[in-house]
């Protein structure tokens, strides 16, 4: 089973993606591949509540931030993946350097890619986005050339999974195919 998961910051995502991959593992290997890089304190703490929050549910922990592909070298692809999260793991694409101040040009299309290549590759799979395009505030270049990146590789992600959830205030929205 492939799921893809959006919805607001600090909405649930996370939870329902653990308890689902945890259900779809079934007590066999499952993988939190953990895509973001710390920039402040307040990143620091999200990653520590994280870990805390999947702490006695086996995920075994898989860092990385880019070329999500790499996941694979360690990885049983029977395994089951929760991809925590599409929008780290863009902006790490868009901007691999903390000096970076123009995004790679390729950077969106590649994460697009290999999101799509992981999606076809592994048996299970649950993808966590963030919902950030949506709102009618007209921001810098940069931003919004990183929101409609991302709703392009959120839109492909929902189309190949068959399950697409949306979690708003811990509600959740089935979108297309079902939970088991």
């Amino acid at each position: 089973m492939k799921a893809f998961i959006s919805g607001g910051a600090k909405n649930g995502k996370t939870t329902l993606g653990q308890d689902l991959a945890v259900y779809l593992a079934a007590g066999e290997k499952h993988y939190y591949v953990a895509t973001m890089i710390s920039a402040d304190a307040e990143d620091d703490e999200r990653i520590r509540r994280h870990i805390a929050d999947r702490a006695g549910l086996d995920f075994e922990t898989i860092e990385c931030p880019r070329r999500i592909l790499s996941c694979l070298d360690t990885a049983d692809r029977n395994g089951v993946f929760l991809l925590d999260s599409v929008t780290a793991l863009l902006l790490n694409e868009l901007y691999p350097t903390p000096t970076a101040s123009e995004p790679d040009p390729d950077g969106a299309l590649r994460c697009r890619q290999e999101l799509l290549e992981l999606c076809d590759r592994v048996e299970n799979a649950v993808f966590v986005s963030d919902y950030i395009y949506a709102d009618g505030i007209a921001y810098d270049a940069y931003t919004e050339n990183y929101r409609r990146s991302l709703a392009w590789i959120d839109r492909a992600l929902a189309a190949r999974c068959d399950t697409v959830l949306e979690v708003m205030s811990g509600n959740i929205l089935l979108h297309k195919g079902e939970l088991p």
